[in-house]
């Protein structure tokens, strides 16, 4: 009896361990890619080893520790991704996977995973089969990948780039319209004259973050800089690439050909300096600042 108990409460495990893993044939997938079978049973055995209770057997975000969980874990049966070095929106290369695995993302459940690459490498095309009208579609391409520039501000005043980033980043791009403003209303008002974007009224949520519409099926939570981690940049370099690529899904756009190349980086030394504020004195100082305009 005892053992008969046993098995009952392993054939769920073993079921699970069952499912998905039995490929047979190649596959071929958007860029050309040919993938063999015994990479995606590599890719399948790897999942389930490591992904499967945030991102479910079906790949669709519903694990077993996935409840409760924010940011949720993605649904991989939606064929969108969030943090791909290609304009916002595209097909992400696998170099992107690879990065995402390896590095995780900050503030979130996504770990880093310290794997072969052998084994991140058939996890990347396996975790492509839960969206194969995606992946396996014969009209898609991938999105052109976006790589970093020379930084223009490499052998100047980083503090002339952090204040033209800011000006860029009220005045130009308007980014307060989702994430918050940092900048004063005269502030504001300077910046609107000096652009050509004039200002003439102030919402009530301006020194707030707001909610947006998403691809997911739940509303998404931009970031206040100063206070939430930043999930996929940490570095200078990694901004420019997040800013000039925007993130899928989202109503974060990709900025590259909107904004001039100098005003990216200048945008990402300025979010930076904001970063640095968290957790720290100045960050209070600067929101009673704006508090008691």
């Amino acid at each position: 009896m005892k053992n008969l108990k046993k098995l009952i409460y392993l054939v769920p495990f073993l079921l699970i361990g069952c499912e998905g893993g039995d490929f047979k044939e190649s596959k071929t997938f958007v860029g050309g890619k040919i993938v063999t079978a015994d990479t995606l049973n590599l890719g399948h055995k790897t999942y389930m080893e490591y992904c499967v209770s945030c991102h479910g057997v079906k790949g669709d975000g519903n694990g077993i520790a996935a409840k409760g969980m924010f940011p949720s874990p993605r649904n991989f049966t939606l064929g969108i991704y969030k943090f791909g070095n290609v304009p916002s929106g595209d097909l992400p290369h696998d170099e992107d996977f690879y990065r995402i695995i390896g590095h995780g993302l900050n503030g979130t459940a996504m770990l880093k995973w310290d794997i072969s690459d052998k084994r991140l490498d058939a996890v990347t095309q396996y975790i492509k089969t839960f969206a194969p009208t995606v992946w396996e579609a014969k009209d898609r391409t991938l999105g052109e990948a976006i790589t970093l520039t020379k930084d223009p501000f490499v052998d100047q005043s980083k503090i002339k780039a952090v204040e033209y980033g800011k000006e860029v980043y009220h005045a130009v791009a308007s980014c307060q319209s989702c994430h918050s403003a940092y900048a004063t209303k005269e502030e504001l008002i300077t910046y609107g004259k000096k652009y050509n974007n004039p200002v003439t009224d102030f919402e009530a949520n301006l020194y707030e973050v707001k909610l947006q519409e998403g691809e997911y099926g739940i509303k998404n939570l931009p970031v206040d800089f100063t206070w939430h981690p930043v999930r996929s940049a940490t570095t200078v370099d990694e901004l420019y690439l997040r800013i000039a690529s925007g993130i899928g899904g989202t109503s974060m756009p990709s900025w590259k050909g909107t904004l001039e190349d100098d005003q990216i980086w200048a945008v990402a030394y300025y979010v930076k300096s904001l970063m640095d504020l968290r957790n720290t004195p100045e960050r209070d100082v600067l929101f009673l600042k704006l508090k008691n305009q």
